[in-house]
């Protein structure tokens, strides 16, 4: 019974640290939560040390966070966003209606559309 409940124990804190583990690499493509506001912004892992990361935001802003302000890059079509319209420094919500790479198309929810970069979108 004793290995039976370390091993539940064991995968319960394997499962609890997996989006953490799965964002620590350098390279790897993850949202950060600029400068702990509450807003994720995607960006790349410029390097990682100590449980903190250097990420280099998709707008161009560096940021070194602690791993509980980073998590796996997880965007998909369909997912409720919002973006700085135009880049004008105003921010719409919006679905995000196509992905590639740095590219995202975005239907606002007040029925404009818009192809623009990841780096003028955030989620929450």
């Amino acid at each position: 019974m004793k290995s039976f409940v370390a091993a539940a124990i064991a995968i319960g804190v394997m499962c609890s640290c997996a989006s953490v583990a799965s964002a620590q690499t350098k390279g790897d493509w993850v949202l950060g939560n600029y400068k702990g506001a509450g807003y994720w912004f995607p960006g790349v892992i410029d390097s990682a040390s100590g449980g903190k990361v250097t990420i280099r935001y998709d707008d161009g802003d560096k940021e070194t966070v602690s791993l509980s302000d980073v998590r796996p890059y997880n965007w998909v079509i369909g997912m409720k966003v919002e973006c700085n319209y135009k880049g004008a420094g105003d921010w719409y919500a919006g679905k995000i209606t196509s992905l590639g790479g740095e590219k995202i198309g975005i239907a606002y929810d007040d029925g404009d559309k818009e192809t623009t970069r990841t780096g003028r979108c955030r989620s929450r």
